[in-house]
């Protein structure tokens, strides 16, 4: 449909995505002829440019978290869906470097909310130097985002001006319907699943979906691919979540690289405690996940253990592969061959991952 090339039908090896990606997946794809490590070299590049402040502190400061690595997981995605159109556009790459930094800047922010103490296996930025310090420099990190989306274009900035907007709506749904204090102004939302869906559509899968829109848009697909591939963003950013939600309450941290049972300590109702509590809206699991009073340790150990012999993540689950299959329904009037075996594959990882 973009009017690019037929593909090579043999597809790239991609075992995984997240937090397993093998060392040489990039390469991987690069030999199928999905070409993304040059793309994801000059993001890295153009990154350290964009974040640099001539004021030494903010200099610091904003390179803190880029420079504790990460998986470029949303930059990844503009480089492969940039393959349905053509990739060597200059343009490709910045809006790698535009949605990871308006990644970046949303970390510092829940760092923040969540009053996190650790992030990448570092000190939290927040915890480094304080809630002040990491505030404005997520702040800084999305003006630097909307000067470069302003250079593509006033569609990316529409674009990146309306996914920024939604992500802050998720997060302050999200916390207003938490079992965390709130003041007496702030209304409560009741957590239930409408509320679990709109807020992780807004929170998680907006940004994805933005980077597979722009990852089409900037390498000139036709509207019908730039489409196509934001459903399937939509979708993936859908089941990548709920594949998170499930492995708070289903691995341990060897496994999971995360403390497990972090939504139940900070109030969140996730899918897995939703269905949990639909299945058994009395006795002592819903006792701990309704009480007044935040869960201690034991608390979260025995809702842990409680969970985990439910029905509950089978449920989430088989939700979770509800998304897969629409995202990769979503690929379905694309060309065949490579660049959508590697899409295909990515949202599978989202059930493999989780059992």
């Amino acid at each position: 449909m973009s009017g690019a090339p037929a593909q090579d039908a043999t597809g790239p090896e991609l075992p995984g995505v997240g937090r397993g990606i093998p060392n040489d997946a990039f390469e991987r794809l690069d030999r199928a002829g999905v070409r993304v490590v040059d793309i994801l070299d000059e993001v890295e590049k153009r990154l350290a440019r964009h974040v640099s402040s001539p004021y030494p502190f903010i200099d610091r400061a904003a390179r803190y978290l880029l420079d504790a690595g990460g998986k470029r997981f949303r930059p990844m995605l503009v480089a492969i869906t940039a393959h349905y159109g053509d990739p060597t556009r200059d343009e490709v790459p910045d809006g790698g470097v535009v949605v990871e930094l308006v990644h970046l800047a949303t970390l510092y922010h829940d760092d923040v909310i969540d009053e996190a103490t650790a992030r990448r296996g570092a000190e939290s930025a927040n915890l480094r130097w304080d809630n002040t310090v990491a505030v404005a420099t997520g702040d800084f990190l999305f003006a630097r985002a909307s000067e470069l989306s302003a250079d593509l274009g006033v569609e990316t900035t529409r674009i990146m001006g309306r996914t920024i907007a939604r992500l802050a709506e998720g997060e302050i749904r999200e916390v207003q319907g938490s079992r965390s204090a709130l003041p007496p102004d702030v209304p409560r939302l009741e957590p239930d699943l409408e509320h679990y869906l709109a807020v992780i559509s807004e929170k998680t899968a907006s940004l994805i979906e933005t980077s597979c829109r722009l990852g089409a848009l900037l390498s000139g697909c036709d509207p019908d691919t730039v489409e196509a591939a934001s459903a399937y963003g939509w979708n993936v950013g859908m089941a990548f979540q709920l594949s998170d939600d499930i492995l708070d309450i289903a691995s341990d941290h060897e496994d999971s690289g995360k403390t497990p049972g972090t939504d139940l300590r900070e109030g969140v109702r996730t899918l897995p405690i939703l269905y949990a509590l639909e299945d058994a809206p009395s006795g002592e699991l819903a006792d701990l996940l309704t009480g007044e009073q935040p869960l201690d340790d034991d608390g979260v150990a025995r809702a842990l253990e409680l969970l985990q012999a439910s029905d509950a993540l089978d449920r989430a689950r088989e939700t979770a592969a509800t998304y897969v299959d629409e995202a990769v329904a979503a690929l379905a009037p694309l060309e065949s061959g490579p660049t959508t075996t590697a899409l295909t594959r990515i949202a599978e990882f989202a059930l493999d991952r989780v059992g």
